[in-house]
């Protein structure tokens, strides 16, 4: 794992992002994705790190926000929060616990516990009582390097966007269906829309899209690669996530593809 973190720093990526599952099955033994970042964080300078996405299936707001806070310090100011609220699917987390949330559930719990870190990311003394949440009297902030680390929030309906266009400072995208792109451009007019009436200047919030579950070439060669960032950015996308090289699963893809992209992101 280290190789691959320096590597990523080596070629030029504007960041370097991990899962945070506690398993998924097939891929497991699964490592933890905080615990990683922070030996990420010491042993890069300059590669932005985060996670795509932090789950709140089963993390909770103090304890996230005050690995958070020590992750910002080793890195130097170098973390980004991707968070979101968790899919369903039977090969991760609520497989694992087994628990299974409806998708309000998924929504309301995720909703207070982005407020909540929030609050605990730049306030201090905090005391919160919420549905799923609460706590009194705790102090998170002080020794962030960054205000806050950056809210990049993964949403695809309209409660996810609204709290996105409130308290995120990015918004992440994975479309899921045959057709990505026609999926990904209605995400991103109702983004658009969300904003304007949340009073945000969508032009200025990154806008990431995940890649890696719609069958798309994006590692087939750079000149796939090349088509399809084109496509995706006409469309309004500003960031894209590659799967680095996973030999022998559906990520496989040849090291030398990476490195032409990486060349022509330089350039």
């Amino acid at each position: 794992m280290a190789d691959t973190w320096r590597r990523a720093e080596e070629l030029g990526f504007a960041g370097a992002w991990i899962y945070d599952h506690l398993a998924w099955r097939g891929h497991t033994p699964w490592d933890d994705a905080y615990t990683s970042l922070a030996a990420a964080a010491a042993i890069t300078s300059r590669i932005r790190l985060g996670t795509l996405v932090t789950s709140a299936n089963f993390r909770t707001p103090v304890p996230t926000a005050a690995a958070a806070r020590t992750i910002d310090r080793i890195s130097g100011g170098r973390l980004t929060l991707g968070i979101g609220a968790g899919g369903s699917a039977p090969t991760s987390d609520g497989d694992v616990l087994d628990r299974e949330w409806t998708p309000r559930e998924r929504a309301d719990r995720f909703e207070e516990w982005v407020t909540q870190l929030d609050a605990l990311l730049t306030g201090e003394s905090v005391s919160v009582a919420g549905e799923y949440w609460s706590a009194r009297g705790v102090t998170v902030s002080p020794g962030l390097v960054q205000r806050r680390p950056p809210f990049w929030i993964a949403a695809g309906g309209p409660r996810g966007m609204r709290l996105a266009a409130r308290l995120g400072q990015g918004w992440v995208v994975g479309p899921e269906t045959d057709q990505p792109e026609d999926e990904v451009r209605r995400m991103v007019e109702r983004m658009a829309e969300t904003c304007a009436a949340a009073g945000r200047d969508f032009a200025s919030m990154p806008r990431l899209l995940l890649t890696g579950f719609t069958g798309e070439p994006w590692l087939a060669s750079a000149a796939a690669y090349d088509d399809l960032a084109g496509r995706y950015s006409e469309i309004g996308i500003t960031d894209v996530a590659l799967h680095w090289p996973r030999p022998g699963t559906e990520w496989d893809a040849d090291p030398a593809v990476v490195e032409a992209i990486a060349a022509r992101a330089r350039g």
